[in-house]
């Protein structure tokens, strides 16, 4: 038996939407897990519901706590902050085991299906996710924060980003240039004007570059099902490798469905869902093409394992989701090299090169566009160590008694 003893939660003001779980166990382990968005409900999760359920339990037996995180009496539907908790859980379980057997994890899971992936990068910017960057964004008036501000980037000159990228050895970017027209409708409609505006990134992509670069265009799940199916014929023209949640609450299979049935631009979907539930009945509708799942919001590693499964079944395309924290992309990565019909690995490469640096001991390697696999036991990565010395940093902890 390898009983949990402790668990710990992390996170910091610098970055109020992650938080990091710890495992430790008798046998001296420690394994690392990660969440993101609403880091203080996670937290009482965890304190609260999570550590009375798993302390004192065998961390070899991930399954049957993943069932007995994954079945919540309410907080299941989504990724709820129930399902976010577990999440971190499972990722850290799965990290003890690796490093228990002295292996990656995407040996754990049965071994690799390819020791590399290529990346695709979001063109996210150094704060993504921040109120600040859409505002920047919106008003189109901002200077780029550095060589990497690719969201201004894209507004302001996707040619030259597209070149920027191609440079450095990636043969795919997304962008979401339709995202700044939803909110005068409420996501209810588009104008014909704003559909070119939209396109306009795109056009400059392939002057730029022509076709040597994949371009996949971000929805965020703004729309209604008429200006989706217009957004969605609109990209065909521009050849988008896919669009990406393109109807407002992607768990709506039957909405997805209709839409995918009447577009020919492939459909992405979705970092929003979780569970094998809603992976499922998504694909058994035929209602996409590319399977998107986050280790982090999804039910961890465990749940994403038989998603990946599920979607090998139904002949679909894999793209583990990240655009979030250092440890979720580990677990990804991971996860990526593993399943069969995995095809890109998601990064944003100004987080790659800033912050998430500062915050773990390794990050993947990547080189010219294409992640290598991870060798270390385990995640291959650990917080650093000076990430606990911080004057930001609220740590708490649950210790079995």
């Amino acid at each position: 038996m390898s009983k949990i003893t402790k668990l710990r939660t992390i996170r910091i003001a610098e970055r109020p939407n992650l938080i990091w779980v710890e495992v430790e166990t008798e046998d001296g382990l420690t394994g690392l897990g990660e969440t993101f968005r609403g880091a203080l409900a996670v937290e009482a999760v965890v304190h609260e519901q999570v550590a009375p359920a798993v302390l004192g339990q065998d961390s070899r037996q991930i399954e049957s706590i993943s069932r007995t995180l994954q079945s919540p009496y309410v907080g299941f539907q989504g990724a709820s902050a129930e399902i976010r908790a577990a999440s971190a859980l499972d990722i850290a379980l799965w990290d003890i085991k690796g490093k228990r057997d002295g292996s990656p994890i995407h040996e754990c899971l049965g071994g690799a299906s390819r020791l590399e992936i290529p990346a695709y990068n979001t063109c996210a910017g150094y704060a993504y996710n921040s109120k600040d960057v859409s505002r920047r964004v919106i008003s189109g008036v901002d200077r780029m924060q550095g060589p990497y501000d690719d969201q201004i980037a894209f507004t302001q000159d996707a040619g030259k980003l597209a070149s920027s990228l191609l440079d450095e050895g990636y043969r795919a970017m997304k962008i979401w240039p339709f995202d700044v027209f939803a909110a005068s409708t409420g996501g209810q409609n588009i104008s014909l004007a704003d559909i070119k505006r939209g396109l306009e990134p795109f056009k400059k992509i392939r002057a730029a570059v022509g076709d040597e670069i994949e371009v996949m265009c971000e929805l965020h799940s703004l729309w209604s099902a008429l200006p989706a199916q217009r957004i969605c014929r609109a990209l065909e023209d521009v050849g988008a490798f896919w669009a990406e949640d393109p109807i407002n609450k992607m768990h709506d299979i039957n909405a997805l469905a209709d839409l995918r049935s009447r577009v020919r631009v492939p459909i992405c979907g979705s970092e929003t869902l979780a569970g094998t539930t809603q992976f499922r009945q998504l694909m058994a509708a035929q209602a996409v093409d590319i399977v998107m799942v986050d280790l982090a919001w999804c039910g961890g590693l465990t749940e994403a394992r038989k998603i990946a499964a599920i979607a090998q079944s139904h002949r679909k395309a894999l793209a583990p989701h990240d655009c979030t924290g250092p440890v979720a992309l580990m677990a990804g990565l991971h996860l990526a090299l593993h399943a069969s019909t995995a095809i890109y690995q998601e990064m944003v490469r100004a987080t790659m090169s800033t912050w998430y640096r500062d915050l773990v001991t390794e990050l993947p390697e990547i080189q010219n566009g294409i992640f290598r696999a991870p060798l270390r036991p385990g995640l291959g990565t650990e917080l650093s160590p000076e990430l606990k010395r911080r004057p930001d940093v609220v740590i708490r902890e649950a210790v079995f008694s």
